[in-house]
C-alpha cells in the first residue's frame, strides 16, 4: 500500500508542478495582442476579422454553427466511407442513427462509441473524422474557457474577445505542439503510426492471425491530451496498441489532468487574483483524492461473498490484495484506480480496465464523478462548471445573510442567476429524463446483459456519461440500436451546449458590469472557507439531485453484496 501512495503523490505532484508551467503559457495564449503568420494565414483562409470584438451571443453562435458545420461534415464521412478511397479492408458506411451519434459523440468532446473502431473505421475515418473531431471539440471547449475567464476579467465592456482567435490559437499555440511531442513519445514507447491497414502474423502454433493497425499514436495524443477518450480499437486504453507500458498509462493520467488543471492558474492569472485560482484547484484536488480513496479502498477490499468460496484476496501470488477481475496485470489495482478517477473526473472517458467489474462502491465513483461534473471536468468546461458553481455558492450565501451575492467584484443579480441555473438543470434533466424514458421502453431489457441493480446501473451510466460529455461505458449495455443512438446522442448535445452557452451569457452580462469596491461584508471566494464551502454545495447539490438514482444502482447493490445476496 505504501508503494501505492507513493504513486499517488508523484504523478499527483507533477500535475500540480505543470499547472505553472501550462497556466501561464494559456495566459500568454489568451491575452497576446500578436498574431503569427500561420495564424494570420488561417484568418485569411476562414474569411474573418481576427480584430472583431464579439458579445457574448456573436461568441456563442459563431461557436455553435461552426461545431454545427463540423459536425454535418463528420456525419457525411461516416455515412459515405465504403465509397471513399483507401480502405484496402472495405468497411461498410455507418448507418443514418450510428452515424449521427458518432458525429455527435465527438463534436461534444464526449467520444461514446457504439461501435468498434477496428471493425468499423477506415483509416480514412480514423483521421478525417476521429481525430479531426476529438481535436477541434477540446479547442472548442478550451477556447470558449478563453473567452469565459476574460469576460470574468473585464469591466463596463460589451464584448468577451473573439471567438476565432481563440479557437486559432489553441489549435496551433497548444494541442499541436503538445500532441506532436506526445505521439513521438507514444510511437517510441510502441504504439502503431501507419497507413496500412493491417498485417497478417504467424503465430506459436502456425496459425495466421490478422492484426489491426492504423495511424494509432497520433489518437492517443489528442485522445488524452483533449479529454477526448475515444479509443482506436474497441478495448480502448487496455489494448496493447494503445496503451503498451505503465510509462504510457502514467502519461494518459497526467495527459489527462494537464489542462483541466492549469486553466485554474490561468483563471488566476487572467482576472488578477492568482489566490482565486489556487483556491479552485484546491476544490477540484479535494474531491478527486476523496473519489479516489473511495474506489481504491474499495477495489483493494475486494467482494467479500469470494471470501466463502475459499478466495484469499489478501495474499494472491500476483497482486497483494483486492479485486482484480477486469483489471490489467500490467497496471493493478493503484493505477488502474487512479485511472478510472482521472477518466471520469477530467471527463475523458478512456479506460484502461472493465469499469462493470468495479466493486459496486468502486462503480459508484465514475457515475458519481460524472453526475456532479465538477472535479476538474473537461478542456475548458471543467473549469466553467466550476465557475458555475462558485456563483451559485455566493448566490446562496448572500440570501442567507440578507446581502447582495458578489463575485469577482461584480454583483450576482437575477438575470445572471437564471443563466446560471439553466446550466445547473440541464445536466440531471437530461441524465434523470432519458434515464427514466429508456426504463419505460420495453426493448430495453434486450439490450441489458445484466438484471437488477446493475442493469439499472448500465443505463443510469449510459446517459450520464453522455450528458457529462464523458464517453466510457459501463459495459454490459448494447447501445448500438436506433433508441440508444438517438436518445444518447441528443444527450451529449444537451449536456455540451445547454451548460456551456448560458456561461457565456453571464460572462458577457458580467463583462457589462462595473466593479464594486470590497466591504466588511463581502465574502472573500479566495480563501480556504469558500473553497470549503464550494465543495459542500457541489456535494450537496449533487446528492440532493441524484442519490435517488444511485440508491437504486450501486448503493443498493452494495447493500446485497454485504448481506450475501447475488443476482
Amino acid at each position: 500500500m505504501a508503494q501505492d501512495i507513493t504513486q499517488f503523490v508523484l504523478i499527483l505532484a507533477i500535475m500540480t508542478g505543470l499547472v505553472v508551467v501550462l497556466g501561464k503559457w494559456m495566459t500568454h495564449l489568451f491575452t497576446s495582442p500578436a498574431h503569427n503568420f500561420v495564424e494570420r494565414g488561417t484568418y485569411r483562409i476562414l474569411g474573418v476579422d481576427p480584430a472583431e470584438k464579439m458579445s457574448w451571443r456573436r461568441y456563442g453562435m459563431v461557436l455553435l454553427v461552426s461545431n454545427g458545420a463540423m459536425m454535418l461534415l463528420g456525419y457525411l464521412f461516416l455515412r459515405l466511407q465504403q465509397y471513399l478511397p483507401g480502405d484496402s479492408l472495405v468497411r461498410a458506411s455507418q448507418g443514418s442513427d450510428l452515424a449521427f451519434n458518432t458525429a455527435a459523440s465527438f463534436i461534444t468532446n464526449t467520444n461514446w462509441q457504439s461501435y468498434s473502431g477496428e471493425t468499423s473505421l477506415s483509416n480514412f475515418s480514423q483521421m478525417a473524422v476521429i481525430t479531426f473531431l476529438m481535436s477541434v471539440s477540446a479547442a472548442t471547449g478550451v477556447a470558449a474557457a478563453g473567452g469565459f475567464i476574460r469576460g470574468l476579467s473585464r469591466r463596463s465592456a460589451a464584448d468577451i474577445g473573439n471567438y476565432w482567435v481563440d479557437f486559432t490559437r489553441v489549435t496551433y499555440r497548444l494541442l499541436l505542439p503538445i500532441c506532436l511531442v506526445m505521439a513521438l513519445v507514444y510511437v517510441w514507447q510502441g504504439m502503431p503510426q501507419t497507413l496500412n491497414a493491417d498485417v497478417v502474423a504467424a503465430t506459436l502454433e502456425g496459425a495466421k492471425q490478422q492484426i489491426i493497425l492504423g495511424p494509432v499514436a497520433s489518437l492517443e495524443s489528442i485522445k488524452h491530451i483533449g479529454t477526448n477518450g475515444g479509443g482506436f480499437f474497441s478495448m480502448n486504453a487496455a489494448h496493447p496498441f494503445e496503451n503498451p507500458t505503465p510509462l504510457t498509462n502514467t502519461l494518459h493520467i497526467l495527459s489527462m489532468l494537464l489542462i483541466p488543471s492549469a486553466l485554474t492558474y490561468t483563471f488566476g492569472a487572467m482576472i488578477l487574483r492568482r489566490r482565486q485560482g489556487w483556491a479552485f484547484f484546491a476544490a477540484f484536488l479535494v474531491m478527486f483524492l476523496g473519489f479516489l480513496t473511495l474506489v481504491y479502498s474499495a477495489e483493494q477490499s475486494g467482494n467479500p461473498l469470494l471470501a466463502s468460496f475459499g478466495v484469499d484476496q489478501t495474499h494472491t501470488p500476483l497482486q497483494a490484495g483486492g479485486n482484480m477481475e477486469g483489471k490489467e496485470l500490467r497496471f493493478g489495482i493503484a493505477q488502474t484506480s487512479l485511472f478510472v478517477t482521472t477518466t471520469t473526473a477530467a471527463t475523458t472517458g478512456s479506460v484502461d480496465a472493465m469499469h462493470s467489474s468495479l466493486t459496486p462502491l468502486g462503480g459508484l465513483v465514475p457515475i458519481a464523478q460524472m453526475m456532479l461534473n465538477n472535479v476538474f471536468g473537461g478542456d475548458g468546461v471543467g473549469l466553467i462548471n466550476l465557475v458555475t458553481y462558485a456563483i451559485l455558492t455566493v448566490f446562496l450565501v448572500g440570501m442567507m445573510i440578507g446581502r447582495t451575492p458578489e463575485f469577482l467584484g461584480k454583483k450576482v443579480e437575477a438575470r445572471e442567476m437564471k443563466y446560471v441555473m439553466l446550466a445547473v438543470l440541464a445536466h440531471p434533466f437530461s441524465i434523470l429524463g432519458f434515464t427514466a424514458l429508456a426504463c419505460l421502453v420495453p426493448s430495453t431489457l434486450a439490450s441489458l446483459a445484466n438484471m437488477g441493480p446493475h442493469g439499472f446501473s448500465e443505463v443510469l451510466y449510459a446517459y450520464t456519461s453522455g450528458t457529462a460529455n464523458n464517453g466510457s461505458a459501463f459495459a454490459g449495455l448494447n447501445a448500438n440500436t436506433p433508441f440508444f443512438n438517438t436518445t444518447i446522442g441528443l444527450a451529449m448535445l444537451i449536456g455540451r451546449y445547454l451548460t456551456l452557452l448560458p456561461m457565456l451569457a453571464v460572462a458577457g452580462v458580467m463583462a457589462a458590469k462595473k466593479t464594486i469596491p470590497e466591504g466588511p461584508g463581502t465574502l472573500s471566494t479566495a480563501t480556504p472557507l469558500f473553497t470549503g464551502l464550494l465543495v459542500f454545495v457541489i456535494i450537496v447539490v449533487g446528492g440532493l439531485t441524484f442519490l435517488p438514482a444511485l440508491a437504486l444502482g450501486p448503493i443498493v447493490e452494495h447493500l446485497m453484496m454485504l448481506s450475501g445476496t447475488t443476482f
